[in-house]
């Protein structure tokens, strides 16, 4: 893919207002299937990335692999003259799969954004591996795809998008401990609210290499992203706030969701198809996303369109004629670079634009009209008004406000609708949506 769209492109009304422009297209380097194949075997040559494993062995163990990967961070950035700050954060955990406690270290590389640095976008993969037993730290856990694959990914990303300038910040992480307890997520997720970080999003991409299913069917065209709908962070009295509203569809994860399967159908180049699950993460797991949801941040998980459970959490062998084991051969590294190149376009899109709105309220009870007004937000040059019938999932009318932060929407009864605002940049990047709810009481 040679060229990229920024895929919040405003309607038709937009290209009317002399004020702002269309994003137009920029000629971008494209993810590398063979560079992310040799990052994936770089990764599996240190034996085992158990996060038990050791520390300080230059050659084998979890230590090794995390300064190789800052060590390639380091790389990026010097050839986009410092574009990149590579910084590692730690900390110790203690829990029934590290008895004895352990420290926990993520590799960050950090793009400063041009505008508000705190305004932050994160793209993210484990890196630590495991076998059958998860207390094993010693055998050979190649986890080629659970997760080399996450952890080239975000490598390629940060190669992909070094050099260019954006508005937010954009955060590139390598995190430690998921095997033991999305210990690597949880210690991220702290650091963003202890630093101020504004999380626009947070995608977390875990097991995102494999096209051969479990049962043999092939699935090459799809990637599954994962999101909330009602926020785990919401209090009892915000969430019957929302089942009032009707915005259990709607919230910022869901509203995440929802930008990447739109990016995805902008840009057919791309070639994958997001099914966009419903559900948190896969059924009864979890993934270093969920601390971000913790603590009230939008995150997704992307993972593979299809499973193959002998390639997932295995010793090596080989049993009765079947293959055991998280090794390269069970990879595609073209679709790899597919899943690459949507985080890519959705890092590119939500660091350009502006924040989303704080809040958005609606009043129209009792009327044929709704009244829609919003929070102002910094660096918009516009807002696109998105409404649909509340019996549907996607929105299907829209309309754009420039100069002012309310809109009456003649004709549309509020009874019958769901209403949402994003912010749009001069460019045409648009934020995530936020979802409209019941205006103030005076």
């Amino acid at each position: 893919m040679t060229k990229m769209i920024l895929i919040a492109a405003l309607s038709a009304t937009l290209c009317s207002v002399t004020a702002l422009t269309q994003p137009v297209l920029a000629e971008t380097k494209a993810p590398d299937p063979v560079r992310m194949k040799a990052t994936v075997e770089r990764l599996v040559s240190f034996g085992t990335r158990h996060t038990l494993s050791s520390a300080t062995d230059p050659k084998r163990g979890i230590g090794a692999a995390r300064t190789w990967g800052a060590g390639e961070f380091q790389k990026i950035s010097k050839a986009c003259g410092g574009c990149l700050t590579v910084e590692t954060i730690a900390d110790r955990f203690t829990g029934p799969r590290a008895p004895d406690g352990v420290e926990v270290v993520d590799v960050l590389a950090i793009q400063k954004g041009t505008g508000d640095p705190n305004q932050v976008v994160i793209v993210a993969g484990h890196i630590d591996s495991r076998v059958t037993d998860v207390m094993n730290i010693t055998s050979d856990a190649p986890g080629a795809n659970d997760n080399a694959s996450g952890t080239a990914l975000v490598i390629e990303a940060a190669r992909v998008l070094a050099g260019e300038k954006f508005d937010g910040t954009i955060v590139y992480a390598l995190l430690s401990g998921e095997e033991q307890g999305l210990w690597g997520g949880k210690l991220l997720a702290a650091t963003a609210r202890a630093r101020g970080w504004q999380v626009r999003a947070m995608l977390n991409n875990d097991i995102v290499g494999n096209t051969l299913g479990q049962n043999g069917q092939r699935v090459a065209d799809r990637v599954r992203v994962f999101s909330e709908g009602i926020r785990f962070s919401e209090d009892g009295k915000a969430n019957l706030t929302r089942r009032a509203i009707g915005g259990e569809d709607d919230g910022p994860s869901r509203a995440l969701a929802k930008k990447i399967d739109g990016i995805a159908k902008a840009d057919p180049a791309i070639g994958l198809d997001v099914f966009a699950v419903r559900r948190f993460d896969r059924f009864g797991r979890g993934g270093d996303h969920s601390p971000f949801l913790d603590l009230g941040f939008p995150a997704v998980r992307f993972s593979v369109g299809i499973e193959n459970y002998d390639r997932q959490h295995q010793d090596l062998r080989t049993e009765n004629g079947r293959v055991y084991g998280d090794t390269v051969e069970g990879m595609d590294f073209p679709y790899l670079a597919k899943v690459t190149a949507l985080n890519v376009a959705t890092l590119r899109v939500l660091a350009y634009a502006p924040a989303a709105p704080a809040s958005v309220s609606l009043d129209g009870a009792l009327s044929m009209d709704t009244r829609v007004f919003w929070d102002a937000v910094q660096g918009a040059a516009a807002y696109k008004v998105y409404w649909r019938r509340a019996d549907a999932q996607d929105w299907s009318d829209s309309r754009v406000v420039t100069g002012a932060t309310e809109t009456v929407l003649k004709d549309v009864v509020v009874d019958d609708h769901f209403i949402g605002v994003a912010a749009v940049a001069k460019d045409g990047a648009e934020s995530l949506v936020t979802f409209g709810g019941m205006a103030p009481r005076k």
